[in-house]
């Protein structure tokens, strides 16, 4: 997870300065634009997401740097989905406090644990997990897998994004029971409207 939020604050502090200038505002909605295509968010979207998301980063971090390497954040549509483990109720708490601070948060889905076991080797079964499921959703010709997030936070899968159908979603999560060490699936994945 840590690795994950340094890169999050890096493009952040990457994209602050190149803000600044339109030739890199365009170059920068191109990029956020080829993702998006791909994928059942419009670049709109994309961008109110993924500004959200280094929002509320910034947010933990300003308040608590442990608090930030401990949550993870996942924003799809403005629902903001908050994972990991944390060793007070408290912390819980503060997360999702500060997850509601940014703008244009719709919903915040609260799956921090609260609990001081795990460790590295827990963490590595976790990213374990998450690393097969991504390769498993990327590699199946069934599923458009640049729609859905995982964590994996204790062995629980928690998922979230845009299914393209109930049977898209249900053999998403028939990939992430399979794995071994995989104890719980939650999904947060909305079904396409039509």
């Amino acid at each position: 997870m840590m690795f994950r939020k340094l890169a999050v604050i890096a493009a952040f502090a990457l994209a602050v300065p190149a803000l600044s200038g339109c030739v890199s505002m365009a170059i920068g909605a191109a990029a956020t634009g080829g993702v998006a295509v791909a994928e059942e968010r419009s670049v709109g979207t994309v961008v109110d997401d993924f500004t959200i998301n280094v929002a509320v980063n910034e947010s933990l971090f300003n308040f608590n740097e442990s608090l930030f390497q401990d949550v993870s954040v996942d924003v799809t549509e403005g629902r903001v989905l908050l994972t990991g483990k944390v060793p007070e109720p408290d912390d819980r708490v503060d997360a999702v406090r500060l997850a509601w601070q940014a703008d244009g948060v719709k919903e915040v889905i609260n799956e921090i644990q609260v609990t001081d076991t795990g460790g590295i080797e827990s963490y590595l079964t976790d990213v374990r997990i998450s690393n097969e499921l991504r390769a498993d959703l990327l590699f199946d010709g069934g599923v458009s897998s640049i729609n859905y997030n995982v964590e994996t936070v204790g062995g629980i899968v928690y998922l979230s994004g845009i299914a393209q159908s109930q049977a898209e979603l249900d053999l998403v999560i028939d990939h992430a029971r399979t794995i071994s060490g995989v104890k719980e699936v939650i999904s947060h994945v909305r079904i396409k409207s039509a």
